[in-house]
């Protein structure tokens, strides 16, 4: 509501959201969606209209706005779900119309109040429904339909017409079922006409009878799950607040939400402790009648047993309409998890395993993470030895002692600020430890053999930890035991160094390095300290061996180091990028020859698509001097490397991807959907034992007779990834057909076609066998492919990953390269403008991509969709102004080119030339040396055909004109090509 003085309070800021004509999305806080609005907006509330004056920090100011119209303010996930009643009487009327003919159930609904139109689209729907899963669910049918979702996993949508009320602790109850089933988080979003479930590829598929649960025990499950859930932590939140357990320093000013749900994460972390704790009771009940229906559920369970309702299972090829309605909200509450990494919740699209993940990546050297400087800066700090921390008063000293420990004369003059020299810094310590001792704030003790100044309130410590004599006159209170003495001394002094070694903690408190270290190991288990080699070289003072530091203060280590390494790199221009890539891929400047540098690039390149047709004419010999393709077929036929289809394309073209063998399983991506005839499946049944056969002998084994079927049916499976080769050879072949696979033969000089050969035709040559089955780990198989991406590109931003097609995108790997930050196997910052900040690079790697700022004129020819090339993927397209007046865009298409100068994106080159798109009217400034690239440019074009890679080149026309009216002609014939009736051509 708004409040007479013309404001929206706390709850209208972050409750009400305002949405403007042109807002934008620009966060998310728990299910609820912030939108900005700007100044001058008119929202609608209640029954009035109100324009807003200003936005600040904690408030919007609005003033009424009479007569104009706005928009109505937008609440997600904050309005109470259907109740089962209505739900019921929902379903009976569904029930009758779907029992009625069309004629009359449009009859019906037009009865109820709908125009012709809307009642025709009700009863169409519904058919549709029907047709697609042979039921409509109602108050009596509920519908568990399944399908696969486009990486293959099973979704499971629960179709019920009982509401949220019903299908939000159903949806509890299944998800623990999921968990305790499949040993993972399931992903489970309700709604008033369903539940929606994503569950993880199996052998068999999800049953329905994770959806029936006994009526006597689905309330224990509801309530042992409501502890865990999101809701539980929101309706705590505001019950504390209403409890004012959370209160406001200053009434006058709101606390963001963001900070109301730390202190009461906090606040629920210590109630939980607590079964019979007021508010964690009040949030339960608010939770189960408030906002469940769990007695309808139960109620439905029961209905359910007795046969009054039945469950149907039904299995789709795609979602159902009733299940495309309810997957929108689906990907509404999931879509942008990826965008928010500092945010990231349980339920991702890759279940990580923590444990394993550390594994996989080793004990992180933290010597080589910590900064020298920063862990020195940080002890000073923790010690008050820097001027903004030290004392300048009598409570300054009585504060240093309570936080500090015990200290002696010099360590307390040490440490506080004053004007004027030692002397008297020295007399005003003094003065100030006697007022102290004298108002028995402070004590002297002996610790260590030296007179120590410590705080009253560890007289009991110091006596039970240390045996030290307390002086007379310590009253009783301050002498009443306590439960580890000497642990809290330890955990107060870990609190206030950097990491220490055990010797040092025991010579100042006077007792031996043996009870130190069996007390830091006591701490160590509960997770207040941590033991491990901390100290940068640089700041050893004796041989390595192993520190201890409070876990607080590794992890403000841990974190100042990583943004002292991230404030060392400037962003980059893109340019610079498109600079590095070919460098970092070796292009035009590899140091290897021969199989070394094919294996070397082959590491590079594995588990990324690039078309066939351009493997062995630009990708590989760009990147291997000399190359050949028997060095690869000796490397295929040698198991070293494998190859795989990733999907075809017309004339025999297709994407495949390469693989070193021992990181093949954790790499290949699942196969392709493939409509499976008796051959396919008689070709993967005699191929089932791991053996590799001939095609002659593949087709007698499965008694074929129809070699060109045969052959349609290998190359299906082929680039449905289900089948390879130990060579190239008839790939090569198909490719040089210039058809697909199943049409090629050989013929005679008059005609006729000659007999199948003993071995059978050159697209089938060598032996076919299974690629190796694949890592199903999910935690194994993100970290291959997180060091496989930065290994790739050295630089992995969310584009690049985007256009390689990764299950899960982003997101999937994010997990895996904030981890391998964090153990300082690679840096996160902003390294190349524009790109977004979630950039994570080696260290190498931004050095060379700091030194590739300045270029130089050099022009190089790249496939379109080489990993070398940013333009599409990393690097969005540059704009051109007649894109839509020429009908072509560019794209990382099968046998598209572009064409680099000094980074620039100059040309772009469709398959044979038929079409040319330049980009150098854009960047002719920006290019150094010359000032027109497009010469250079064209020049290495030309360059390319005649050393054979292109074949021949024609081109037909240029920026959607015909080339002989275009600009480009002239820069064409001067580098060599020449007209012809279709254009101008060059040929190799």
């Amino acid at each position: 509501a708004v409040t007479s003085g013309g404001t929206i309070p706390d709850r209208g800021l972050f409750g009400v959201f305002l949405v403007g004509e042109k807002s934008s999305r620009v966060g998310e806080l728990d299910e609820e969606m912030v939108y900005e609005s700007r100044v001058g907006d008119v929202f609608v509330l209640g029954a009035s209209s109100w324009r807003i004056e200003d936005i600040t920090p904690d408030r919007v100011l609005v003033s009424p706005a009479p007569g104009q119209p706005g928009r109505l303010p937008f609440w997600h996930g904050d309005t109470p779900g259907r109740p089962a009643e209505l739900g019921r009487a929902l379903g009976a009327f569904v029930r009758e119309l779907a029992a009625l003919p069309a004629d009359a159930a449009v009859a019906r609904v037009q009865a109820a109040g709908l125009d012709d139109f809307a009642a025709g689209n009700l009863v169409a729907y519904l058919a549709e429904q029907r047709e697609a899963t042979r039921h409509v669910p109602d108050d009596r049918t509920l519908v568990v339909e399944r399908f696969r979702d486009e990486l293959g996993d099973w979704r499971l949508v629960v179709h019920s017409p009982y509401g949220a009320k019903v299908h939000a602790p159903w949806a509890l109850a299944i998800a623990a079922r999921l968990r305790e089933r499949y040993g993972m988080d399931a992903q489970a979003v309700h709604a008033d006409d369903g539940i929606v479930l994503r569950i993880p590829d199996t052998d068999e598929p999800p049953p329905s009878d994770l959806a029936l649960f006994d009526a006597d025990e689905i309330e224990r499950i509801v309530v042992d799950e409501l502890g865990s859930s999101a809701l539980f932590a929101a309706r705590f939140r505001e019950c504390a607040a209403r409890s004012l357990l959370l209160p406001r320093r200053r009434p006058d000013k709101r606390v963001p939400l963001w900070q109301q749900r730390q202190r009461a994460a906090q606040l629920l972390s210590v109630a939980s402790r607590y079964a019979s704790f007021p508010i964690v009771l009040e949030t339960v009940r608010e939770c189960l009648q408030d906002v469940f229906d769990v007695p309808g559920l139960v109620h439905l369970m029961r209905d359910l047993a007795g046969r009054k309702a039945r469950l149907v299972e039904v299995e789709t090829p795609s979602a159902s309409p009733f299940a495309r309605s309810l997957l929108f909200h689906y990907i509404g509450a999931f879509m942008y998890e990826g965008d928010a990494p500092l945010a990231e919740r349980k339920a991702q699209a890759l279940a990580l395993d923590s444990a394993l993940l550390a594994e996989l990546l080793g004990q992180a050297d933290l010597r080589e993470l910590l900064d020298p400087d920063v862990v020195a800066e940080a002890a000073a700090e923790l010690q008050r030895l820097t001027a903004d921390r030290r004392a300048y008063d009598l409570e300054g000293v009585a504060d240093l002692l309570r936080t500090l420990g015990p200290l002696t004369t010099d360590e307390v003059t040490a440490r506080i600020t004053l004007r004027g020299g030692a002397e008297v810094l020295a007399v005003a310590a003094a003065r100030w430890l006697a007022e102290l001792e004298g108002t028995r704030r402070a004590i002297r003790v002996r610790i260590g053999g030296a007179e120590h100044w410590a705080a009253i309130e560890d007289a009991g410590r110091l006596r039970d930890a240390l045996g030290a004599p307390l002086p007379v006159g310590v009253a009783e209170a301050f002498m009443e035991p306590v439960d580890d003495p000497l642990g809290d001394l330890l955990s107060r002094y870990a609190r206030t160094h950097g990491p220490f070694r055990a010797g040092e903690a025991a010579l100042r408190f006077g007792l031996g390095t043996a009870v130190v270290t069996e007390t830091l190991r006591r701490l160590s288990a509960t997770g207040r300290v941590a033991e491990g080699e901390f100290l940068p070289v640089e700041a050893l003072t004796g041989p390595p061996g192993t520190e201890w530091c409070d876990a607080g203060v590794l992890r403000m280590l841990r974190r100042r180091s990583l943004a002292r390494l991230r404030a060392e790199v400037e962003p980059s221009p893109p340019e610079a990028l498109a600079r590095f890539l070919p460098a970092w891929h070796g292009i035009g400047a590899s140091r290897l020859r021969g199989i070394d540098a094919l294996v070397q690039a082959i590491e590079q390149l594995q588990g990324a698509a690039v078309p066939a047709s351009a493997l062995e004419s630009l990708i590989l010999p760009a990147r291997v001097p000399d190359y050949s393709p028997a060095l690869l077929d000796e490397l295929t036929s040698a198991g070293e490397v494998i190859w795989t289809g990733r999907g075809g394309l017309p004339g025999g073209d297709g994407w495949i991807s390469l693989y070193l063998a021992d990181t093949a399983p954790l790499l290949m991506g699942g196969p392709a959907e493939i409509t499976l005839t008796p051959v396919h499946t008689a070709v993967l049944g005699a191929l089932s034992d791991g053996g590799a056969l001939f095609f002659r002998t593949l087709s007698d084994r499965i008694n074929g007779t129809n070699d060109p079927e045969l052959v349609t049916v290998v190359w299906d499976l082929v680039w449905a990834g289900l089948l390879t080769n130990d060579t190239l050879a008839p790939l090569r072949a198909t490719l040089g057909s210039g058809r697909p696979a199943h049409r090629s033969r050989a013929v005679t000089r008059r005609g006729r076609p000659v007999l199948p050969s003993r071995t059978g035709p050159p697209t089938v040559a060598g032996r076919w066998w299974l690629p190796p089955a694949r890592v199903q780990d999910p935690t194994r198989r993100a970290h291959a492919l997180a060091e496989t991406l930065l290994d790739r590109y050295g630089i992995v931003i969310r584009g690049a990953v985007a256009a390689e097609r990764t299950p899960g995108g982003f997101a999937a790997v994010y997990p895996v390269l904030r981890a391998l930050e964090d153990g300082g196997r690679c840096r996160r910052g902003y390294f190349v403008e524009g790109l977004g900040a979630a950039q994570f690079a080696l260290p190498g790697a931004v050095d060379r991509l700091r030194a590739m700022r300045a270029g130089e004129q050099r022009a190089i020819v790249l496939a379109a969709a080489d990993p070398a090339s940013p333009y599409g993927a990393a690097v969005p397209w540059p704009e051109r102004p007649d894109d839509a007046a020429t009908g072509h865009r560019p794209g990382r298409k099968a046998g598209a080119l572009v064409v680099l100068v000094d980074g620039h994106l100059v040309l772009y080159v469709e398959r044979g030339g038929r079409t040319l798109l330049s980009f150098h009217s854009a960047q002719e400034s920006g290019v150094s040396g010359e000032g027109n690239s497009l010469q250079p440019a064209v020049d290495a074009l030309a360059l390319a055909v005649r050393e054979g890679a292109l074949g021949k080149l024609t081109v037909e026309r240029a920026d959607g004109e015909s080339i002989n009216d275009s600009p480009l002609a002239a820069a064409l014939e001067a580098a060599g090509f020449h007209p012809t009736p279709r254009g101008l051509r060059l040929r190799s």
